[in-house]
């Protein structure tokens, strides 16, 4: 029976590969993917307005304005703030806005007694701090995936089942069964076929003696073989501003996920920096060093600064290396912010590219939450979400100002990466995600806290 079912399949899959491969060899696209990510659009903004409808028609029979218990008014208009199942919830700023009360007549004040004066509304600066510290703030929630404002059907809810609508459970029900049944065997296929095409094609190109030849061929079998990869996850990329593509020196991006080496690798060709990996990205890195030049560091090496300078300058020194991409804070964040940049990278001199990378998070989470989710189930993640869409901006190359450190270089290179992919711009650092804060910086708070109290005694 299986013999008999892969005679009449391994025909159509066998031509359905070769047609990928074909295709991403040419870099051409027939449209079918940005058509099935237009119709995931519409089919979104009919659950849209269907929950948005059905809450509507909930709150009018329940008339739940306010919560009568605990007294904070909810929001309900358009610009609220919504999870990912479309339902109201509180926002930072509704939290400390208790029902109106009317005012308590005022007692006499007894002339035996002294009058103590206080000021109760010096206190809450401090209780308003320390309550959306509690519920959201400017650091953790940089390491959790980004809330939607509308559910995308990828999920049940954040809380539980919520009947809504028969054709809404239907639409759910046949996405499950597309996404699981149909295309996460096929994307599984793909993302073999794509490792395995990878390798053996970097295994041969590396034997080709360096020179101009191999450098071009370099370029186009790695063009294919992501495009290949690609495919695994349905990705759709937009890149913008192409003539500030970089073609050497050091090209930095915002980091959200691994990813990220994919998206940029499907329009050109990059050297790459950063620790040995074993597994899944061991397997990438090797084949990837048979073709072209990376620096990849055990993890005691990667420790010392000074050696990672050396080898960096030493690449960016050959004018025939390709650009050597880095991502400056360190750690993946959830691609609503930009955090620190490490300084590194921009010590060592010369030219900088800027690309910001900002994915739609409609048709599939792309951060990898490392401590939480290891790469094989990232990858299951990615593969059972309905697509990944991002926008790629290449930003004028930028160079380091005379008398300026380091440091604010650094700043000023990650402002205009923020400022382009539409991201908060933190000073924060990501490794804030696995450490505990520098006593310095507890410090810092202390004193500042301390002079607000000074100020507010005077």
């Amino acid at each position: 029976m299986i013999g008999v079912l892969f005679d009449i399949l391994w025909i159509p899959i066998g031509g359905f590969l070769s047609f990928l491969i074909f295709i991403s060899a040419i870099n051409k696209s027939i449209g079918v993917r940005k058509a099935y990510v237009n119709l995931l659009l519409r089919i979104f903004e009919y659950g849209r307005v269907s929950i948005e409808t059905a809450s509507k028609e909930n709150q009018h029979i329940q008339n739940p304005k306010t919560d009568d218990k605990q007294g904070v008014q909810l929001v309900d208009d358009a610009d609220s703030k919504e999870g990912t199942n479309g339902a109201t919830l509180i926002t930072r700023d509704a939290v400390l806005l208790p029902q109106p009360q009317e005012p308590a007549p005022e007692k006499p004040v007894s002339s035996t007694k002294d009058e103590i004066n206080f000021d109760f509304e010096k206190c809450l600066d401090y209780v308003k701090s320390g309550v959306e510290a509690i519920i959201e703030d400017d650091v953790t929630s940089r390491f959790e995936a980004e809330e939607l404002k509308s559910w995308n059907m990828l999920t049940r809810t954040n809380r539980h089942y919520e009947f809504i609508s028969w054709k809404i459970t239907s639409i759910w029900v046949f996405g499950f069964f597309i996404r699981y049944v149909i295309l996460m065997p096929l994307r599984v296929l793909v993302c073999f076929v794509g490792v395995v095409w990878l390798t053996v094609c970097t295994a041969a190109v590396g034997y080709l003696k360096d020179g101009p030849f191999k450098r071009d061929l370099v370029h186009k079998v790695l063009g294919m073989c992501f495009g290949v990869l690609s495919s695994a996850i349905s990705a759709v990329i937009t890149y913008h501003n192409e003539d500030n593509r970089p073609s050497s020196g050091i090209c930095v991006a915002n980091h959200t996920s691994p990813i990220d080496v994919l998206v940029l690798m499907c329009d050109s060709t990059y050297s790459l920096i950063g620790q040995r990996h074993g597994g899944f990205l061991g397997v990438l890195q090797r084949a990837l060093a048979r073709a072209s030049p990376h620096i990849w560091f055990e993890r005691g090496e990667a420790k010392d600064r000074h050696l990672v300078a050396e080898r960096l300058k030493q690449h960016v020194s050959d004018p025939n290396n390709p650009p050597i991409l880095i991502f400056p804070e360190g750690t993946c964040i959830n691609n609503t912010s930009v955090m620190q940049f490490k300084k590194g990278s921009f010590e060592v001199g010369g030219v900088i590219y800027p690309v910001a990378i900002k994915y739609d998070p409609r048709f599939g989470d792309a951060f990898w939450n490392s401590a939480k989710y290891s790469m094989m189930q990232y990858l299951y993640m990615m593969m059972t979400s309905w697509a990944i869409v991002c926008d790629v901006w290449y930003l004028p190359p930028m160079y380091r100002q005379e008398g300026e450190s380091a440091i604010d270089f650094a700043n000023r290179v990650k402002s205009v990466i923020a400022k382009q992919g539409g991201l908060i711009d933190l000073v924060w650092d990501g490794q804030l995600k696995r450490m505990k804060p520098k006593k310095e910086w507890r410090e810092i708070q202390q004193v500042e806290f301390a002079n607000r109290l000074k100020s507010d005694s005077t």
